[in-house]
C-alpha cells in the first residue's frame, strides 16, 4: 500500500503504517523552514502528541518531552549547530475552557516572537481567538490490515500564511 497518496505543493495526504513512519514524517517537517503556528487536528490517539515528540527530537531537542495537556504549553529553546537558538512551543488546548483564557497566559507573545514555530494540537477550541496558521495538519486513525498495528491517515495543507512563505509541500515523503 502506497504510504502518499496526493502530490502537490501546497497539500499532501499520507499514510502513516508505523511509528517510524510517523518519526520520518517528523524528521521532514523539521527541515521545513516554518515558523508561526502549526495546527494539529485529530481525535484523542489519533498520534499529535507522538508526533510532536518526534519533531522536536527532529529539531535538535534532546530532553524529554511532556504532553502540554495540563500546563497548555510547554516551551523548547533548541539550540542549533551555529549556537543560535530556536524557540519551540508546544500547546494542548484540549482542556481550554474559553479562548480568552490565551490572553491571560500570555500566549499572544509565544506567536509574536520572531522565528518562533509553535504547534498547536486542538487549535480549534481557539480558532476565533489564534491567527492563521501556517500549516494545518489533520491526522486520522484508519484501520489497518495489521490487526497489532493502526496506520493513520495525515493531510498536510498550507495555508495562505504557508503559500505566501513559498513553503512546499512537495518533498514530503513517506
Amino acid at each position: 500500500m502506497p504510504n502518499s497518496t496526493t502530490e502537490d505543493q501546497n497539500t499532501k495526504t499520507l499514510i502513516l503504517h508505523t511509528e517510524s513512519d510517523t518519526q520520518r514524517l517528523a524528521e521532514q517537517l523539521a527541515a521545513l523552514p516554518l515558523t508561526g503556528s502549526v495546527w494539529l487536528a485529530g481525535d484523542l490517539g489519533a498520534g499529535k502528541t507522538t508526533l510532536t515528540r518526534y519533531w522536536l527530537q527532529a529539531l535538535g531537542h534532546t530532553g524529554a518531552v511532556k504532553s502540554p495537556t495540563y500546563t497548555l504549553v510547554e516551551p523548547y529553546n533548541i539550540e542549533q549547530k551555529d549556537g543560535s537558538v530556536n524557540p519551540v512551543y508546544h500547546a494542548d488546548l484540549y482542556r481550554l475552557q474559553d479562548p480568552e483564557e490565551l490572553s491571560f497566559i500570555g500566549f499572544d507573545e509565544y506567536l509574536d516572537e520572531p522565528n518562533a514555530l509553535v504547534i498547536i494540537e486542538w487549535a480549534s477550541r481557539a480558532d476565533s481567538y489564534l491567527p492563521p496558521p501556517t500549516l494545518f495538519i489533520d491526522m486520522t486513525q484508519a484501520a489497518s490490515n495489521d490487526k497489532d498495528n493502526e496506520s493513520r491517515q495525515v493531510e498536510l495543507r498550507l495555508s495562505k500564511v504557508g503559500q505566501a512563505q513559498d513553503l512546499d509541500l512537495s518533498s514530503v515523503k513517506i
